[in-house]
């Protein structure tokens, strides 16, 4: 009679991938996907900017985080805009429902946005940049 081998009891076969000898220093080490498209520096500081713009937006409209109006402000769309009186003038467009005065807020976001870098979004295999 044959044994009954069940997968707890029975060993596995794994792979193994070895670099050849003489190549480990030739091997750089590989980023994940998104921080090699991005620098992770840049998202970080985009990612602590959206957490920020998401705590004004709570004090200017007295609300909860999930009660904000849906508000796209686009830091790459205001790193297009060639002056600083273009891009308040758009922030403030977006502010047109709020009533409470928004200026220091305009001011801090300009001042936040000054010297951050455009995120281009990463092109799939075989586009063509325009």
């Amino acid at each position: 009679m044959a044994a009954v081998t069940s997968p707890e009891t029975t060993p596995q076969p794994r792979v193994y991938f070895q670099t050849p000898p003489g190549t480990e220093e030739e091997v750089p080490q590989k980023q994940g996907r998104v921080t090699v498209k991005y620098d992770r520096k840049e998202l970080r500081r985009r990612l602590n900017l959206e957490e920020w713009i998401v705590s004004q937006l709570m004090n200017l409209y007295d609300c909860e985080e999930d009660e904000v109006p849906e508000l796209e402000i686009d830091v790459d769309e205001l790193l297009d805009l060639p002056s600083d009186v273009e891009r308040a003038i758009r922030v403030k467009m977006l502010l047109v429902d709020c009533y409470k005065p928004n200026d220091d807020f305009v001011a801090a976001l300009l001042e936040k946005v000054r010297g951050m870098q455009k995120l281009n979004t990463p092109q799939k295999k075989g586009e063509l940049t325009p």
